[in-house]
């Protein structure tokens, strides 16, 4: 695991703007896991990427555990908040979505489930702080 940037924001305008220099850093088969409590903004970020990549529909799929988007790229966006057991995910095809070498997968609370998570992946940890100061804190495993 290596650190690679601690970021403080201080208004959704930052957040956004942490969120279009972030996915600059993205390539096809990237892994992004999105870890913050409730209202960190782990979905925020989501759609800020989404919407440079011509993709306006985001939602969170805290429900569906998996949406599906494609704009100028491929983006798979899980959420692991009401999965009860991992057996869940592997129904949903987990595995097939992961090996997509063509989209980018963002996954919402993956520290819920570290053992399924890739090796290589990147890590966004968000702290909430007062009103709309986050701390974000991304760390990169190879």
């Amino acid at each position: 695991m290596e650190l690679v940037l601690e970021k403080h924001i201080h208004s959704e305008d930052e957040m956004t703007e942490f969120a279009q220099n972030f996915a600059s850093s993205l390539s096809d088969g990237a892994v992004v896991i999105l870890n913050g409590n409730l209202g960190a903004g782990k979905t925020f970020i989501v759609k800020a990427i989404a919407k440079l990549w011509k993709i306006e529909n985001v939602t969170s799929p805290t429900f569906a555990l998996v949406n599906d988007y494609t704009g100028t790229k491929r983006v798979i966006h899980f959420d692991f908040y009401r999965v009860g057991e991992e057996q869940e995910l592997y129904d949903i095809g987990f595995d097939e979505y992961l090996s997509d070498e063509n989209a980018i997968k963002f996954i919402e609370w993956g520290e819920l489930f570290p053992f399924i998570l890739p090796n290589k992946r990147v890590e966004l940890k968000i702290i909430i702080g007062d009103g709309d100061f986050r701390t974000i804190t991304v760390f990169k495993y190879e």
